[in-house]
């Protein structure tokens, strides 16, 4: 197979599901036919310093295969889903030209969404439209604010947790400012050029039978997080002036939970409430897992493994394998 004819690989799945150590295992068993390199789609894993609550690639595992846009921007420097797609699809070329494999891999929907079916152009931020919600959001609460976006916009509604500030501001400042829901924005007419690959029967999704299997797995994570230094991590973030609690950065699941523990801590000049962190940290990452579990049974073109059944690791890498031999020329 030359080296353009070689087909995107994704693995998706809900957080803890285990898609770094299937990626690496799927490296490892190409390595004889393909180079591999993994492009990460997760828009928290690009920022620096956010190691511990990320479950970022260890130095080690980052040596065994080259990985792709990993800490590439301050917490407080953007990154969009559009920004996504331009280095991904610049990406997946450059690693074909090298004759590797591109394997994509990650768990937010949104940036597999967008490389597949593409994005339509959004209206750029306006502050003052975003002034207006965040009043607004103040007075009323952000579930009154989700409310009033199922209105307008039920399909990304559906989508968004009532709680979801970030989002949630987002798709009623699209509309606000375009006349446009959030959703129409996101049409299969403008599917990506580099993407095809992944459409046609490459997008593999790590999905469990059973939810509590994932739930025990979140909250042990969760646990060697805390037990790795990840306060530490957070505390190191807030000393530095140009983050904030607004940020999209901090805003990530488990950071959020924790900046409000250490905001508290300071308020009340007590003891830190890490139980509470621990339950709030929890609950929000399997918010997340449900919320990505949703977003993967609307992606048709998946092949699911059940990765909480014995031998799934062999499974992914069997089903890969033959996604190489149908796309041999």
């Amino acid at each position: 197979m030359t080296a353009t004819a070689l087909p995107c690989i994704a693995i998706a799945g809900p957080t803890a599901s285990g898609k770094t150590a299937g990626a690496l295992a799927v490296a490892a068993a190409l390595a004889s036919r393909h180079p591999v390199e993994i492009i990460s789609v997760d828009s928290a894993l690009v920022y620096r310093g956010m190691d511990i609550g990320t479950a970022k690639p260890s130095p080690a595992e980052r040596a065994a295969v080259p990985h792709h846009l990993i800490d590439i921007r301050e917490p407080w420097e953007p990154y969009s889903a559009a920004a996504f797609v331009q280095d991904a699809t610049r990406l997946i070329a450059e690693i074909r030209a090298r004759g590797a494999l591109p394997l994509l891999v990650g768990g937010t929907m949104l940036y597999f969404k967008a490389l597949i079916d593409g994005l339509d152009p959004m209206p750029a931020a306006d502050p003052d439209v975003r002034q207006g919600i965040e009043a607004r959001a103040l007075a009323q609460g952000w579930p009154a604010m989700h409310a009033e976006l199922a209105q307008v916009d039920p399909v990304t509604a559906a989508r968004l947790a009532p709680a979801d500030s970030q989002r949630i501001q987002r798709a009623l400042e699209v509309w606000e400012i375009s006349g446009q829901p959030l959703s129409a924005f996101h049409t299969p007419e403008k599917r990506a050029a580099n993407a095809d690959g992944i459409s046609a029967g490459g997008l593999f999704s790590l999905e469990p039978d059973d939810r509590a299997w994932l739930h025990g797995r979140i909250a042990a994570r969760f646990d060697a997080m805390l037990d790795h230094g990840f306060l530490e991590e957070v505390q190191r973030l807030r000393a530095d002036p140009r983050n904030h609690a607004d940020l999209p950065a901090m805003r990530c699941v488990g950071y959020r939970q924790a900046w409000q523990a250490l905001d508290a801590q300071a308020a009340n000049g007590g003891a830190l409430d890490l139980a509470g962190l621990r339950e709030r940290g929890i609950a929000a990452t399997r918010q997340l897992a449900k919320r990505q579990i949703t977003w993967l049974r609307g992606m048709r073109e998946r092949q699911r493994i059940a990765c909480d059944q014995p031998g799934a690791q062999t499974a992914l890498e069997r089903a890969v394998w033959a996604r190489l031999e149908q796309a041999a020329p």
